[in-house]
């Protein structure tokens, strides 16, 4: 990473809330704003300029993966449309892993209109908090700085013409969902979970959540649902089959089922995601939701075409 320009470009961006005075005086600044935007209504949704389509890769419950669906659907939307632009946006600040899973670790050119360049692998175009703080610099905030952080990320990104934008989203069901929901034209949520009743408990708040602010679910990705046996090569199932009660209560489909499998995780933490190895089985099953995804939205399109 290059030091000299982290430093220029979090200084143009975010070094001003790392003053703790100037923080405080922020802080108070910004509830005054936000007292004023309630009694005034819900703020009207913007889109981001050149972005056709906005899908948010979500779930109350952390730790169920998705950070490797948002990357591994992104590059699967390139792999299936290489005529299409793709962007993948990470709006997790606390614990940004896109740069980790996307093998990026530059800091982003500031245009001449002080716009951040997105970082580009694999034919996708990415930004990440994580490109503008060191690897292992915590991220001590309060919530109205995360909402301009991520007001930062949405909005001075130069990303030029999108068609598909993923958002990989923090877990739970607080300021950045919410954000995000009111201030953008979100075309549809993937949910993701996995089949431990915890994870679907919290992960069907999470779907309630949207279904309240009428934003469309397009289905359940179900992440760790077996282990396949290394003598027989069955898919053994561990936790039952709640994922699918959950697709019935939602009326939603379940896009695609994925055992706990070494190559997903490790292609994460090598940088190169498990969907670009044409060979593995586990490649096919992400193109697949991919194209579901796709197919989703060319409906919405046609629905629209139509009104």
């Amino acid at each position: 990473m290059n030091k000299s320009r982290l430093l220029n470009v979090s200084k143009k961006f975010f070094g001003v809330l790392r003053n703790s005075t100037f923080a405080q005086h922020q802080e108070s600044s910004l509830k005054s704003r936000q007292k004023e935007l309630m009694a005034r209504g819900l703020p009207k949704k913007k889109p981001i300029n050149g972005v056709k389509h906005i899908v948010l890769v979500s779930s109350g419950k952390g730790g169920v993966g998705k950070s490797t669906t948002a990357v591994n659907l992104s590059i699967g939307l390139k792999l299936i449309q290489p005529e299409k632009k793709i962007g993948l946006l990470d709006a997790d600040i606390f614990g940004p892993t896109v740069p980790l899973m996307m093998n990026l670790h530059d800091t982003p050119f500031l245009t001449d209109k002080d716009l951040m360049e997105p970082l580009v692998n694999y034919g996708v175009k990415c930004m990440s908090f994580g490109f503008l703080i060191d690897e292992d610099a915590p991220v001590i905030w309060r919530g109205l700085m995360v909402m301009q952080a991520l007001e930062k990320l949405m909005r001075h990104v130069e990303w030029g013409d999108i068609d598909y934008l993923i958002v990989d989203t923090p877990p739970g069901t607080g300021d950045t969902h919410l954000s995000l929901v009111q201030n953008l034209p979100i075309s549809g949520v993937v949910l993701v979970t996995s089949p431990q009743t915890a994870a679907l408990q919290v992960t069907k708040r999470g779907a309630v959540m949207y279904n309240r602010l009428k934003i469309p679910l397009i289905g359940l990705v179900e992440n760790m649902c077996s282990v396949v046996c290394p003598s027989c090569s069955n898919n053994i199932r561990v936790f039952g089959d709640g994922t699918r009660k959950l697709a019935e209560d939602l009326n939603i489909d379940i896009l695609e089922s994925f055992p706990l499998n070494s190559d997903i995780a490790d292609g994460g933490d090598k940088g190169v995601p498990i969907v670009l190895d044409e060979g593995n089985r586990q490649s096919g099953l992400y193109r697949n939701v991919a194209q579901k995804v796709v197919e989703y939205l060319k409906d919405i399109e046609t629905e629209q075409a139509v009104k």
